[in-house]
């Protein structure tokens, strides 16, 4: 178990497998931590029903954590899904454009969820954001990388004239590591609870069971975690 850092956290929790192992890496580390999450159309928009069960199951199973895991917020963000032309918002073709970014990009989102975290975080006296960003496993998505979050950190902090530090612990971590540290957090109870709770399918499929989770098992989000999970179950063999 790591030392506890006196600092409060606000961890960008969608429901997803990176998200629920970022809210347990940050419930190891930090002395409190809520999490925020966001309604902005998505076609996978069961994984906001994902989130309340997360979190409950979380209080339930994970006692020692319960007592600091403070609120949950979520935010109405419907205006990015009127304003964006994606597969993530539309039920349109999952494929890559002729920019060379997927259509499951959708423009300026992290910008966007970084800033209203750090809103919802100053007003509640937190100054740590964390998301599930990563470089290694992802789809090219320029508001991932690590650079970007860096300058928006400094914008944030400056614009508020107040500290935000933006945590990113599976930015240089592939898939396979991601099942591997949630089970270093929380052992196998927290990989099981990943693998029958989170929602990560592009496509919204929940209602078909994989020994790795829920999912259509072909869009792209489905296909890292297949992979993900097979090599982190051979690893551990």
């Amino acid at each position: 178990m790591a030392d506890v850092i006196k600092n409060k956290a606000l961890v960008l929790f969608s429901g997803g497998q990176d998200s629920t192992t970022c809210l347990a890496w940050a419930l190891e580390r930090y002395e409190y931590v809520e999490t925020i999450g966001f309604d902005y159309g998505q076609r996978h928009a069961v994984e906001l029903d994902c989130r309340t069960r997360l979190l409950a199951r979380i209080r339930a199973e994970f006692c020692h954590w319960d007592s600091k895991l403070g609120q949950d917020h979520l935010l109405n963000l419907s205006l990015l899904g009127q304003i964006s032309d994606t597969a993530l918002t539309d039920a349109q073709e999952i494929k890559f454009k002729a920019s060379g970014l997927p259509s499951t990009f959708v423009p300026a989102r992290n910008l966007l969820f970084f800033t209203f975290a750090a809103a919802v975080a100053y007003r509640r006296g937190l100054s740590v954001l964390v998301g599930g960003m990563c470089e290694t496993d992802y789809s090219g998505y320029p508001d991932c990388r690590d650079n970007t979050l860096k300058a928006l950190q400094v914008a944030m902090s400056s614009g508020l004239d107040a500290p935000m530090v933006v945590e990113t612990p599976l930015m240089w971590i592939n898939k396979a590591q991601t099942w591997k540290m949630a089970e270093e957090i929380g052992g196998s109870a927290l990989v099981d609870l990943i693998r029958s709770d989170t929602h990560t399918c592009y496509l919204g499929d929940h209602s078909t069971f994989h020994d790795w989770g829920y999912g259509c098992g072909t869009c792209p989000a489905c296909e890292l975690r297949i992979l993900g999970y097979s090599t982190y179950m051979s690893e551990a063999v």
